[in-house]
């Protein structure tokens, strides 16, 4: 019989170089928010990838920068506690020479850590072959790397390489969830991480690192015809300005239904049931530097 393997593996790296996006392809589903913005992910997130003698835990972590706030040094906080304790590390990177200095700061971290780190070199499918390999050759020169794998995080090329490589790389252990489970992140929370995503997707550069979201309340209620259920969302968008109010409200609300719109389209795939969303804007000044305000809005 085939020993069963298991474990923690953590991706790493700067902001906005396709973690989230790896995450969702390495699980097979969408259970990481994607933007173009740097510093979409704030919050350590699972996703469970299961196979037929292994199981994977992937954490997803914010990007490791220099913090301006407190949330940003949530974010670090949480992020480098994602180093310890697991059983491979995926420092995750694009493919731009010379090495990008944030890039060699995060080397310097992972250094003092004795977890195998894979290194990743994301947007494989923009690269030439040549470039790869100058690329590989100048990492290889700045650590030990337990691997070495290019991917296409968007198209997925490599990424069943990746698995293979991991998986070779895990401990026998138990299954720690239900093999049909695909992250272990509540609804409430997946919910508010859409809204997030919509918003982050049509606002302009300066308001979305301002926005957090807290879901009110979350009830189902049976339509007049007694045929499906009708889940009732209610949520608040906060931001830190009274003019960033507005520009998320937009004229007429418009803005606000197309965020709504577009959140509540993804809210009944993902919930598997017709979604009644309203949102509400609300001002809560400076709310990425108070502590309280981290806590309430569950940065922990």
């Amino acid at each position: 019989m085939t020993a069963f393997h298991s474990g923690f593996v953590s991706l790493v790296g700067r902001p906005n170089v396709g973690k989230s996006t790896l995450m969702n392809r390495l699980v097979g589903e969408k259970v990481a928010i994607i933007s173009p913005k740097p510093q979409t992910t704030r919050n350590q997130i699972r996703g469970i990838y299961t196979g037929e003698a292994c199981q994977m835990v992937f954490i997803d972590t914010p990007g490791l920068h220099r913090p301006r706030t407190k949330l940003g040094n949530y974010m670090v906080r949480s992020a480098e506690a994602a180093l310890n304790e697991v059983d491979v590390i995926l420092l995750l990177v694009e493919p731009s020479l010379p090495v990008h200095p944030e890039d060699r700061e995060i080397i310097g971290r992972l250094a003092k850590v004795r977890t195998p780190v894979f290194l990743v070199i994301n947007k494989l499918d923009t690269i030439a072959r040549a470039e790869a390999l100058a690329l590989i050759d100048q990492y290889r020169q700045l650590f030990g790397f337990a691997e070495i794998i290019p991917v296409s995080a968007l198209r997925g090329d490599n990424v069943k390489e990746l698995l293979a490589a991991v998986e070779d790389r895990l401990p026998e252990g138990p299954r720690y969830f239900p093999a049909d489970m695909i992250t272990d992140q509540p609804e409430r929370q997946l919910t508010a991480e859409l809204i997030r995503e919509k918003a982050l997707g049509l606002l302009q550069e300066e308001i979305p690192h301002g926005i957090a979201v807290e879901i009110i309340s979350m009830n189902p209620r049976e339509e007049s015809g007694g045929t499906r259920d009708l889940l009732d969302v209610e949520a608040n968008i906060y931001c830190e300005k009274e003019s960033h109010k507005g520009i998320i409200i937009g004229k007429n609300g418009d803005m606000l239904k197309k965020i709504g719109s577009r959140a509540r389209s993804e809210m009944e795939n993902l919930l598997g049931s017709p979604v009644y969303l309203q949102l509400w804007v609300k001002v809560k000044k400076d709310w990425r530097d108070s502590e309280f305000l981290l806590r309430d809005f569950g940065y922990r």
